[in-house]
């Protein structure tokens, strides 16, 4: 492989064991996106209703790609011949629940679920001519299959008969078992009688007579590995004979720092002692070795992935490595601490001279790519993805590989899930991310997420500061970014602190530098949750010197959409600190916004208004405010996503419009000018649309940079997108 320098020293921001390699010139970036809603026929009578695309497999040419859509009860199809201009292929009914596809020839062989209940379980295994996109034929399965694997002629299916987890608290036994059905192809065909299946009770140590084998997947020489998931064990079969060769218990790991609280903080001071593995997807990365994503399902789960020898005997285990790496690209799902960033999906693949695992995090919408060393695993760079990653594949053939996402919000506004498609080629380093944390004193990535405003130095070109919003409501802090760096750099953070304690009730949207060295914050009012909108005066160390509240009349028609941006004009006794209000609120009237104004040398209010753009879907509104020479310059958005993304501009105001009126009166409306369309910007990284455009700041040196706000990774994907406009 050629290799090439990455920009910026990686080498001083390696977090793990399996740290990022600074030096490969093949990575892979994301070249396309499809919403699975564009699969939907245009008569369906509700497009509303829930669609994923949950497992995939491809054609033999790679040009095709098939996935099961489980609450459709169909098999989906894309056209991906152009892999950078997919088409939607249409879908066909499998006559139940699809968990699982494996394409083999000209046939998708589709696991279908047709269970009636947990103790009744049922199912049956579909042939779909691909040719024609018909059914061709069906076989009895022995209960509820969950996933099926084919490679040498031998095809294997993981019959799960799952737990219900309502009875009992979920815990085993809960019969029927589950078992594992083989059969030895003739060509790409399958006939009835050739299924057999291997009995899998009495193997392992934890409810041994009540298996759920969850994946499998068969080697070059015909073995099928499979994961008894809740059973925390994994065996070994001869695919042509039926015969179990071994088994093994998954085992333990202790992980230490790591984060164990829901308490609105990524405290990476916390331990686990003894988490079973418990592995989800498993896959062979030679004869003799496989490796396991470790996701957990009843006891346990480690957060990671482990590459085991066959003999069971651990090669490689991950720890809490790939966690941190994770958390250093503000991907942390810190509300589910349970099993972390859960790592549910894994792939193997040989591109060119390297073979390479895709490691999947549910939570977190990422995965991570590793060279295999035959030793320990190079991590060399992490996608992101659609929400909640279930699929993944690898199209070697083609230097692609594919992600599907099973999360569907697009009934309630959110995103759809969306199959994405990433290219490797030689680069001089990938898209992905745009921005990271390095590691504080303690040796660990600095946490974040959220970021909701941010602000220049006003003397370092480059140096920026930005607040995270009450995502983090247990650790509002003010961050350092080095946008020199590719990615940038988060460099330092700074607690803001009341009475020597992290400062509670603030929901931070916005930031200025004060002219004293500290900063100005704009915390966001919530009536509902007693919130008020606050401008919170703190010093450079974060501590709060004074918060001023609105006048109380005015506080009182105040809604759910209060402060999303501060800035500064003027200096001295003429110095006025402004605060965008993000929508209307109950005394403004329709269409138009307050622009507030804060004048700190006799504490006076006063306020302009904005006239809002019009929008036919969802609302429109302010996300921040920044001060820049004889303009200011203003964020104005609507709150839609992906496809229905239409208002995502940057709009300036002539500074000598900015006369603020006392409050009370006639407030006068200021006249914007539109300065730039972010829609193509945001479209440049060719995933779907971000909605939450929430960052603006203009350096010293007069570059422009915006930031998306990724809700701290609760219903988002995670995905946060650093974008440099250069001079504008």
């Amino acid at each position: 492989m050629n290799r090439s320098l990455v920009v910026g020293s990686l080498a001083a921001i390696l977090l793990s064991g399996t740290a990022l390699n600074a030096s490969a010139a093949e990575y892979f970036d994301r070249i396309a996106s499809f919403p699975i809603t564009a699969n939907l026929p245009p008569a369906d009578a509700d497009q509303k209703a829930e669609t994923v695309a949950e497992i995939v497999s491809a054609s033999e040419d790679g040009k095709l790609l098939i996935y099961t859509d489980s609450p459709r009860k169909a098999l989906g199809f894309i056209d991906i011949a152009d892999p950078a201009q997919l088409k939607a292929g249409g879908s066909i009914p499998v006559g139940g629940e699809p968990t699982s596809v494996k394409v083999v020839g000209g046939t998708a062989y589709v696991a279908v679920n047709t269970s009636e209940s947990f103790t009744n379980p049922s199912g049956k295994l579909v042939s779909v001519d691909l040719a024609s996109r018909k059914v061709s034929a069906e076989c009895a399965l022995p209960g509820q299959p969950d996933s099926v694997a084919e490679n040498a002629g031998i095809l294997a299916i993981a019959i799960e008969n799952e737990r219900n987890e309502e009875v009992n608290e979920g815990a085993l036994p809960q019969l029927p078992a589950g078992a594992l059905v083989v059969a030895s192809l003739n060509g790409d065909k399958l006939e009835c009688a050739a299924l057999r299946t291997v009995d899998m009770t009495g193997l392992a140590t934890v409810a041994g007579e009540d298996p759920e084998p969850e994946f499998v997947d068969v080697s070059s020489e015909g073995k099928v590995v499979v994961t008894l998931q809740e059973n925390n064990h994994l065996v070994v079969v001869d695919g042509k004979t039926g015969r179990v060769e071994t088994h093994f218990s998954a085992g333990k790991v202790d992980l230490k720092n790591i984060d164990t609280k829901k308490d609105g903080k990524i405290d990476l001071g916390g331990s686990q002692d003894s988490a079973p593995r418990e592995p989800d997807t498993v896959r062979w990365l030679d004869a003799n070795r496989f490796v396991t994503a470790n996701e957990g399902d009843w006891k346990g789960g480690s957060r990671g992935f482990t590459i085991f020898n066959k003999d069971g005997s651990v090669a490689y285990e991950s720890g809490a490595s790939l966690e941190h790496e994770i958390v250093s690209l503000g991907h942390y799902p810190e509300k589910r601490n349970k099993k972390g960033a859960e790592i549910e999906g894994v792939e193997t693949a040989r591109y060119g001279n390297d073979r390479l695992i895709f490691v999947g995090s549910e939570r977190a919408s990422v995965v991570a790519v590793y060279r295999d060393t035959g030793a320990a695993p190079e991590l060399l760079q992490v996608l992101p993805t659609g929400i909640g990653p279930e699929g993944l594949l690898a199209i070697s053939s083609r230097n692609l590989f594919v992600a599907t996402s099973e999360t569907d919000l697009h009934g309630d506004g959110g995103a759809a899930p969306h199959v994405m498609i990433y290219q490797r080629a030689e680069r001089a380093a990938p898209a992905y991310p745009t921005i990271r944390s390095i590691k504080n004193n303690d040796g660990l990535p600095i946490a974040w997420g959220a970021l909701s405003g941010i602000a220049a130095d006003k003397a370092q070109a480059g140096k920026l500061y930005a607040v995270t919003d009450s995502a983090y409501a247990g650790a509002p802090r003010i961050l350092t970014i080095d946008a020199t760096k590719r990615p940038a750099l988060i460099t330092g953070e700074v607690l803001v602190t009341r009475s020597g304690q992290a400062a509670e009730k603030l929901d931070l949207e916005g930031i200025a530098v004060s002219s004293d060295g500290g900063f100005w914050l704009a915390s966001e009012g919530n009536p509902e949750k007693g919130l008020k909108n606050l401008l919170v005066k703190v010093d450079a160390k974060g501590v709060v010197q004074e918060e001023i509240a609105l006048p109380a009349n005015i506080e009182e028609g105040a809604k759910n959409y209060g402060y999303e941006g501060v800035t500064v004009m003027g200096s001295g006794n003429s110095e006025i600190v402004w605060l965008a209000v993000q929508r209307e609120w109950a005394n403004d009237g329709k269409g138009a916004v307050k622009l507030l104004a804060y004048k700190p040398s006799d504490k006076s209010w006063g306020a302009v208004r904005y006239p809002l753009d019009k929008t036919e879907t969802g609302w429109i509104g302010l996300s921040e405010i920044t001060a820049a020479g004889d303009r200011v310059i203003i964020i104005e958005r609507d709150n839609q996503i992906a496809g229905r993304a239409k208002v995502k501009k940057l709009y300036s105001v002539a500074a000598s419009d900015m006369k603020p009126v006392a409050l009370g009166g006639e407030l006068p409306l200021v006249k914007k000018t539109e300065l730039r369309d972010l829609l193509s910007d945001l479209k440049a990284a060719k995933g779907y649309v971000l909605d939450k455009v929430e960052s603006f700041a203009i350096d010293a040196a007069g570059d422009a940079y915006i930031i998306t706000d990724n809700d701290g990774v609760d219903n988002s994907s995670g995905e946060t997108q650093f974008i440099r406009l250069g001079k504008l």
